[in-house]
C-alpha cells in the first residue's frame, strides 16, 4: 500500500496546528513534495503516517560517520521510508573511545538542515528521552556545557524538559514527531532479562503521571507531537494508557519500542494484547538481533547473507551486547540461529530476509507498527530493505518450521 501526496495531505491538516496555535508541521509542504511512502500506515492510533520500515540510526557516530549516515538516508527515503528513529543516548556502544551522546541527533540535525524544511516535512521523526540511569553522561550532554559532575537521568518534569529542549537543539527541528520514553524511571528487568527480581525495585520512582503531564505540556507547547514507550512491561502500558487517560491524551500514546525478533519472541504474549486493545503500534528493536541472525557470523562454508568484516559489530566490539555476540552467546542461540538460517535458504531467502519477513508479518507490527531496520553499510541496507521493497509472504509450512524451532528452544537469548 502507498499512499499519494493528496493522501497525505488530507492527513497532514488535520494535524497541522496544536492547541494554541503552535506550529506542528507544514502542511502544504507535506501535500505537494512528500514522495510515495512505502506500506503506509498510521502509527498505532495516531495520524502519524508512517512507511512499513523505520530507519534505525544508532550507529551513527561510531561505526558509521556523517556521510555514511546521509547515504544511508538517501537510500532509504529513495525506497519510500519516511521514518527515522534515534534517541538522546546514541550512538552505541557507549564503550567506544569515541562515543558521545547525542552525536546521532547531531549528524541527524545536520541532514535536515540539508534537505531543507520541505524535505523535513516528509520525515516522521522519532527520539527518546532515557530513563533511570545515575550520574549520566546522557544527561549531562543535555547542557552546553556539558554539566560536571553528571547529573542523573531521570524522569520528572524538569529532566523532561532539559531532554527534549537538547534533542530539540541537536535535531535542529522545531518539533519531534515522536517522542519516546527510552525505559522507564521504575525498576524493570530489560534488555535481555525476564525475571522480576523484587529486591531491586526502588521506593523512588517517577510517577508516571508525572512523566506523561510533563509530556502533554510538550505537546501543548507544539515541541513534540506524541508519546512512545520502549522496553516496557505489560503492567506499564496499562499505567501508562491510565495517565494518558486522566490527562486527557489517550490518543497521543502511539507507539512501543521493544524487542522483538526470531530470538526474542516475548512481545507475542501480554504484551501482544495489551497493544492490541489500546491500538498502540509496536516498533520492534534488533529484529537482527544486533546482526547475529544475518548469518555473516556463521562458522566457514555455513556463512551466508554480506560477510562480517572488521567494522562489524561484534568484531568491533565482541564484548557488546553479549547475549547476541557469537563470542558469548550461548549455544542454544547460536543452534537457534543456525536453523533459522537453514529455514530461510530452503525458502529462497538470506538469514536477514526471514528474520525481516517474519517480524514484519506479525499483526502487532503489520496493522499499526513499523520495523526498525539499520545497517552500517548501504549493501547491508539494501538487504535489509529488500522485505518492504519486493514483500515476502511466508507459507504456513515456513512459519510451522519457525515455530517448531521457537518451541525447542524459546526465547534463548534471554537470561533470568
Amino acid at each position: 500500500m502507498k499512499f499519494t501526496n493528496l493522501s497525505l495531505g488530507i492527513f497532514a491538516a488535520t494535524a497541522a496546528r496544536l492547541p494554541g496555535g503552535a506550529r506542528a508541521f507544514s502542511s502544504t509542504a507535506a501535500a505537494t513534495a512528500a514522495p510515495e511512502i512505502t506500506a503506509a500506515r498510521a502509527l498505532g492510533g495516531s495520524d502519524l503516517i508512517v512507511s512499513e520500515a523505520c530507519l534505525g540510526t544508532m550507529t551513527w557516530g561510531v561505526q558509521n560517520d556523517r556521510d555514511d549516515a546521509f547515504a544511508q538516508l538517501e537510500y532509504a527515503r529513495s525506497k519510500g521510508c519516511n521514518f527515522v528513529d534515534t534517541a538522546e543516548l546514541y550512538p552505541v556502544p557507549l564503550t567506544a573511545p569515541e562515543w558521545k551522546a547525542g552525536n546521532t541527533e547531531l549528524i541527524l540535525g545536520d541532514y535536515l538542515q540539508t534537505i531543507g524544511n520541505a524535505g523535513r516535512d516528509e520525515l516522521v521523526i522519532a527520539s527518546k528521552i532515557a530513563g533511570f540511569f545515575p550520574n549520566s553522561p546522557v544527561a549531562a550532554e543535555r547542557a552546553v556545557p556539558p554539566t560536571d559532575p553528571p547529573p542523573d537521568c531521570r524522569l520528572d518534569r524538569d529532566s523532561i524538559r532539559q531532554a527534549t529542549h537538547a534533542s530539540l537543539r541537536r535535531l535542529q527541528t522545531d518539533r519531534i514527531d515522536l517522542m519516546q520514553i527510552h525505559w522507564p524511571d521504575r525498576y524493570v528487568p530489560a534488555f535481555g532479562l525476564m525475571n522480576y527480581q523484587h529486591e531491586q525495585k526502588r521506593n523512588d520512582a517517577i510517577p508516571i503521571r508525572e512523566t506523561a503531564a510533563a509530556l502533554k505540556e510538550l505537546i501543548e507547547e507544539g515541541k513534540i507531537r506524541y508519546i512512545g514507550l520502549s522496553n516496557e512491561s505489560t503492567y506499564g502500558v496499562c499505567e501508562w494508557v491510565k495517565a494518558c487517560e486522566e490527562l486527557g491524551i489517550a490518543d497521543k500514546l502511539a507507539s512501543i519500542q521493544n524487542s522483538y525478533s526470531l530470538l526474542d519472541r516475548r512481545f507475542d504474549s501480554e504484551l501482544a494484547e495489551a497493544v492490541d486493545s489500546y491500538n498502540i503500534g509496536l516498533l520492534p528493536w534488533s529484529v537482527l538481533s544486533g546482526g547475529l541472525l544475518s548469518g555473516k557470523y556463521r562458522t566457514g562454508s555455513k556463512k551466508s547473507g554480506i560477510a562480517s568484516d572488521a567494522n562489524s559489530r561484534f568484531n568491533k566490539y565482541p564484548e557488546y551486547m553479549t547475549r547476541w555476540s557469537p563470542k558469548t552467546a550461548t549455544e542454544a542461540t547460536l543452534q537457534a540461529v543456525e536453523d533459522y538460517s537453514q529455514i530461510g535458504e530452503e525458502a529462497g531467502l538470506t538469514p536477514s530476509q526471514l528474520a525481516i519477513a517474519f517480524c514484519r508479518t506479525r499483526k502487532f507490527i503489520a496493522d499499526n507498527g513499523s520495523v526498525i531496520v539499520g545497517a552500517t553499510t548501504v549493501e547491508q541496507l539494501k538487504e535489509n530493505m529488500e522485505p518492504f521493497d519486493t514483500p515476502v509472504e511466508l507459507s504456513e509450512d515456513i512459519l510451522a518450521k519457525i515455530d517448531e524451532v521457537h518451541m525447542r528452544c524459546r526465547d534463548p537469548c534471554c537470561v533470568l
